[in-house]
């Protein structure tokens, strides 16, 4: 490994985005069990 390797960190916005894509894949699990829930009772 040279001394002039970059560094193995994502920049800002890649960050960023994985957070955002992690959130909102989160809340898609969510509104699926909320939703298999209602059709469930009815």
């Amino acid at each position: 490994m040279l001394w002039s390797d970059p560094e193995n960190e994502p920049p800002e916005e890649l960050r960023d985005m994985q957070e955002k894509l992690r959130r909102l894949g989160v809340l898609v699990a969510l509104a699926m069990v909320l939703s298999m829930l209602v059709i469930g009772v009815r």
